[in-house]
């Protein structure tokens, strides 16, 4: 088959789809006008596109996060044509109600190697049971879709997508990906302030790339914020109290760091507590908070009940406890630092790993425990500047308990290296955080 295709088509669909895809008219300036799309500044992410006949990519995360930007980064150094479909038309979404006839609607602008890329899956109705067909129908094709809200994705249809789809989470800036941006070249210590600098920006702003890149961040967060309560709480999630659902987010944004209360965020918000549940599950699913839970290495002093509550994002964080001060003059400091560095493992670990938090019955604490295979990894988190290596007594009482393979100790300035009963410990600044999941 030609690389050029020569069906026509319902004149009404080519306009939509000329509006998103330009080169169509034009198809030697593809990656030119791909990469016009593109934000300047422009922050590479760490995320790698891998496309592959008879799956699709499937890349979701939270609105906003630079999933569509990333993607067509991405595309824009691919050879083959590119189509992409934007479920937020109407005309697409109607389009997108059976896949056979999908295809053969769009013969006209395919070719064999077209990669076929689906923008807001969520919003077609029976989203992963399309993408399915698509798949099923053209096995050889390479197709890509971005979807805010997994909860979406799966509660839309029973089929499972189980061979036919790769997850790829694409969450807001980490500070890997900003600190990659600074020039080259520097001495040791004027790097390290150069990234303390992005350190403490990131714990008050987030990562949102518009926030970031954004002259007035509160504003685009603010902004960004009512978009996840009106819009998608209300009318995609069809949450029935989108006041209480808010209500519920700052109580969750006022405990970061903390035990979930549900009974008492329910009474507080006035709503059930299985309600006050579901708010959360969909909050979990629209990638906006995570619950954490404890960690069990059969111990008997252990405690394995309630899990902590921890934001993806601490701009979100300070949104709804309405602070935006620099972190060195707040009270909450050490909360603002704790969910900050849950942020950077959620965006640096593997789908299959896990994070944990760790108590016992004697009151030994341990911030985070991450599984990665049959390695497990304690990490302690002070927003103070240490002086010399130490450790709390709660890390000691880990490192007895569980024998780790690696403990690390996150803090405002020292690093250093040292071993406790066999087990090394690390003591890292926050952009360090990547010494303690290398694997050596």
């Amino acid at each position: 088959m030609s690389d050029m295709p020569t069906m026509s088509m319902d004149p009404g669909l080519l306009i939509v789809l000329r509006g998103h895809n330009p080169w169509l008219a034009d198809p030697p300036r593809q990656a030119e006008l791909l990469a016009e799309q593109l934000p300047d500044p422009f922050v590479p992410r760490r995320a790698a596109l891998e496309l592959r006949a008879g799956s699709a990519e499937l890349i979701v995360g939270p609105r906003q996060a630079g999933k569509s930007t990333w993607l067509r980064e991405a595309l824009s150094g691919r050879k083959e044509p590119v189509l992409v479909l934007h479920a937020d038309e109407p005309r697409i979404r109607e389009l997108c109600r059976s896949p056979a006839q999908a295809l053969h609607a769009l013969a006209g602008v395919l070719t064999e190697r077209t990669i076929l890329v689906f923008e807001e899956l969520q919003r077609l109705e029976d989203a992963a049971l399309f993408l399915k067909g698509v798949v099923d129908l053209q096995p050889r094709r390479k197709i890509a879709a971005t979807g805010s809200s997994s909860f979406q994705l799966r509660a839309r249809t029973r089929e499972s997508l189980a061979g036919r789809a790769r997850r790829t989470l694409l969450l807001p800036f980490s500070l890997e990906e900003l600190a990659a941006r600074l020039p080259a070249g520097r001495p040791a210590a004027v790097h390290d302030d150069e990234q303390r600098d992005l350190w403490e920006r990131l714990v008050v702003v987030g990562g949102y790339p518009r926030a970031w890149l954004a002259a007035e961040p509160e504003q685009e967060l603010h902004r960004l914020v009512e978009a996840f309560i009106l819009r998608d709480a209300s009318d995609l999630h069809a949450i029935e109290r989108p006041g209480a659902f808010r209500r519920l987010l700052e109580l969750a944004a006022a405990d970061a760091g903390n035990l979930v209360n549900l009974s008492s965020w329910a009474a507080v918000a006035a709503v059930s507590r299985d309600t006050a549940a579901r708010y959360l599950d969909l909050a979990q699913e629209a990638h906006l908070l995570r619950l954490v839970p404890p960690f069990a290495s059969g111990k008997r002093a252990e405690i394995t009940g309630a899990p902590k509550v921890f934001f993806l994002d601490n701009g979100l964080r300070n949104v709804l406890v309405g602070g935006f001060e620099a972190s060195g003059r707040r009270a909450d400091r050490g909360a603002l630092w704790e969910n900050a560095v849950f942020t950077e493992l959620a965006k640096r670990l593997r789908l299959l790993d896990g994070i944990f938090h760790w108590r016992t019955r004697n009151k030994a604490e341990v911030d985070f425990v991450v599984r990665r295979g049959d390695r497990i990894l304690g990490i302690e988190v002070t927003a103070g500047p240490l002086d010399r290596p130490r450790l709390s007594r709660s890390a000691r009482s880990f490192i007895d308990a569980v024998r780790p393979a690696r403990f690390g100790v996150i803090n405002a300035a020292l690093r250093d290296d040292a071993t406790v009963d066999g087990v090394p410990v690390l003591f890292r600044r926050p952009w360090e955080l990547g010494d303690l999941l290398t694997e050596r």
